[in-house]
């Protein structure tokens, strides 16, 4: 009985897994020198502040580089602290966040989630 009980609960919990692992979107962002400073000039701390930064400058203050490209998510306020958040909490591996950290570098975003809320955030340095 515990057996057929734990089947059953996998099969109950794995659709909400590859619900939540559903690919919403992505994009293209070029981390110039100017995502690694906050709006104040100050040198931001992590690789989570410069991505904020980044859609910050492209969807707040208009500033962009090659390479930049629109998303449907980051022009909200919230959706940038979200980004942040997904960040901090997911990690990223040490070559991507030391990458980030020294800018002037070409990222792939991959935004996954279901029914419109954000989950999981990939950040892929390219090459």
């Amino acid at each position: 009985m515990k057996r057929f009980l734990l089947a059953l609960a996998l099969v109950l919990v794995a659709p909400l897994a590859a619900q939540a692992q559903q690919l919403m979107g992505s994009y293209n962002a070029y981390i110039g020198q100017q995502d690694l400073f906050n709006s104040n000039g100050a040198r931001l701390s992590s690789a989570a502040q410069v991505l904020r930064q980044d859609r910050a400058n492209y969807h707040r203050f208009g500033i962009s580089q090659y390479g930049d490209d629109w998303d449907p998510y980051f022009g909200d306020i919230n959706n940038r602290g979200r980004l942040e958040q997904l960040v901090n909490n997911g990690g990223l591996p040490p070559y991507v966040a030391n990458a980030i950290m020294g800018g002037n570098l070409h990222i792939v975003v991959n935004v996954y989630g279901s029914n419109g809320w954000m989950q999981y955030v990939e950040v892929i340095v390219p090459g």
